[in-house]
């Protein structure tokens, strides 16, 4: 019998932001899941990458399968770059290129301590969020490329399956404010998280080849 455990951020400890009566993502992920199968949220809202390490810790001793969602909460942190004043192009990429390795580096250790765990792990993007300002969306989804991009590199590099939000958490009702999920989005991100747990093989799949 399979035990998938989630950790990450408010992807997964959405209960604060759905609707009263409806269910967060682990009661979603648990009812998609085989007979005899269980999930069990470790992720915390507000997590940053570098506090995953307690939920690992945290983690059930009969884990079979990990799931992670980390990283917006990293972004949502240099949000402010978007409103600063800059001279140049340049020195625009230059302050990117600066929070971009600062991510890639807790990001790849993140990862590696998740690891220790030697259990099957599927990793998640940062979905594009909903802001109902459509220029704040555009300066948003442009911004999040550059950490999709980190996460994505170390998926790939590590063979691990990816759980791509952005193409899940595709409609407006996917989200319950600009940042979290619904209850609907929520099911959605569960469908995801089960098909790639449980081996279920009814939809085709993308496949990435590197080295």
């Amino acid at each position: 019998m399979g035990h998938i455990v989630l950790l990450g951020d408010s992807i997964f400890d959405n209960g604060a932001y759905v609707r009263t009566g409806e269910p967060n993502v682990v009661a979603q992920v648990q009812a998609r899941l085989p007979g005899g199968w269980k999930a069990t949220l470790c992720a915390v809202d507000g997590a940053v990458t570098t506090g995953i390490w307690p939920q690992i810790a945290r983690a059930p001793a009969d884990a079979t399968h990990l799931v992670v969602s980390a990283g917006g909460n990293d972004a949502l942190r240099h949000s402010g770059i978007l409103r600063e004043p800059a001279r140049s192009v340049a020195e625009v990429m230059a302050r990117l290129a600066d929070i971009r390795d600062e991510f890639a580096r807790n990001y790849r250790a993140m990862l590696d301590a998740v690891l220790t765990r030697r259990l099957p792990t599927a990793l998640c993007t940062i979905y594009d969020a909903r802001f109902p300002d459509p220029d704040e969306q555009r300066l948003v989804v442009t911004a999040l490329s550059i950490f999709n991009d980190v996460i994505m590199r170390e998926c790939f590099a590590r063979r691990l399956p990816l759980v791509d939000l952005r193409l899940i958490c595709d409609e407006p009702d996917d989200y319950a404010n600009p940042i979290e999920p619904s209850a609907t989005g929520g099911d959605k991100i569960a469908a995801a998280i089960a098909q790639v747990v449980a081996g279920n093989t009814i939809f085709p799949r993308s496949q990435v080849y590197a080295r």
